[in-house]
């Protein structure tokens, strides 16, 4: 038999059309001997809701969208999970895009999120999209800026202070001996990279340490390796003493170039390596990687619980949630 509609479990429970909505969407309305009847009609009638017509007459579906800008970045993934979490307890979803660090590919995400009507849409964009996200919220979609804050304080957002923990990192550094610098990372056009650059630069102000900047294609453990393998070919004299890469896989990448592969770079003994976000791999590495620690889950599920609470009033006033980044020392460093 084909179930088009609920008519047809209205009819096989002997209950009206409007219960049959009560019991699947607010069965604390109906006493549980109506929900018994009605589950049972479901089940013998093997009907399937159809929650697409259903968003489209409650003009907002189930659905949370989120954009990260690297999938592969245990940080990002981390962070979806405490969003997916808190998702969940609210019996909503959560659909994960990798934007991969592509202006043109965030842009499809938000097209395709705002066709589907979503609850809300959480981001952590590549560039200031800041007008995108207010006309996003014009269509009666909130959003939430993760891992980044926005100049337009009538946006919510939830990140870590950036500038901290680079200061931090370098301070770190300095705090070893090391006054030969480098900084890996980039795209520098990343708001939280250049953060993070900005705060080893005020960490060296007004000290004896110099910092060189290496600007990297991408934060992934390739990009890593490369630049180290070029450090690695300098004159000695010529070679950092520190290093501090703009996040953890970067910095796997530099321990595979210099102490898996042959390059004979002692670290820390010759040079001093701390990396950024802590993943989970950081204290298995091969040397355990000193690192600055982001709550990567508590920033997705805080996210989710102010975009809630924005959905349900679109009155509130926007929150600007920063975390502060805690130093994590390991071998890696020396410290």
């Amino acid at each position: 038999m084909a179930v088009t509609s609920v008519r047809d479990v209205a009819a096989r429970a002997g209950v009206s059309v409007g219960t049959v909505s009560n019991v699947m969407n607010h069965p604390g309305k109906v006493t549980p001997a109506t929900v018994a009847r009605v589950a049972a009609a479901i089940e013998e009638l093997g009907f399937i809701r159809n929650d697409a017509a259903r968003q489209l007459r409650d003009g907002r579906s189930n659905n949370i969208g989120l954009v990260v800008l690297d999938v592969r970045n245990p940080f990002f993934t981390d962070m979806a999970r405490g969003a997916e979490d808190a998702a969940a307890e609210a019996g909503l979803s959560v659909t994960l895009g990798n934007s991969d660090e592509n202006t043109d590919r965030e842009s499809t995400y938000l097209d395709l999120f705002e066709q589907q009507r979503v609850h809300g849409v959480l981001i952590s964009p590549y560039s200031d999209i800041t007008e995108r996200l207010l006309r996003l919220r014009a269509r009666g979609i909130p959003a939430v800026l993760v891992d980044r804050t926005s100049s337009d304080l009538s946006l919510s957002s939830v990140s870590v202070d950036d500038v901290a923990g680079g200061r931090l990192a370098a301070e770190h550094l300095l705090a070893q001996g090391r006054r030969r610098l480098v900084f890996l990372g980039g795209p520098l056009e990343i708001r939280q990279i250049s953060d993070r650059l900005d705060g080893a630069r005020q960490a060296i102000a007004g000290t004896d340490a110099t910092l060189e900047v290496i600007e990297l294609l991408a934060l992934s453990v390739l990009e890593g390796r490369s630049a180290a393998s070029q450090i690695a070919l300098r004159r000695v004299e010529d070679r950092p003493d520190g290093i501090f890469a703009a996040n953890d896989l970067v910095a796997t990448g530099v321990l595979q170039a210099l102490v898996m592969q042959g390059a004979d770079v002692a670290v820390p003994g010759e040079i001093a390596l701390i990396g950024y976000d802590d993943i989970d791999f950081a204290a298995a590495a091969v040397v355990p990687l000193s690192s600055i620690r982001q709550p990567s889950t508590l920033i997705g599920r805080t996210a989710v619980e102010i975009l809630l609470d924005e959905a349900a009033d679109s009155a509130l006033p926007a929150r600007q949630i920063v975390f502060q980044p805690e130093l994590v020392v390991r071998a890696s460093s020396g410290g």
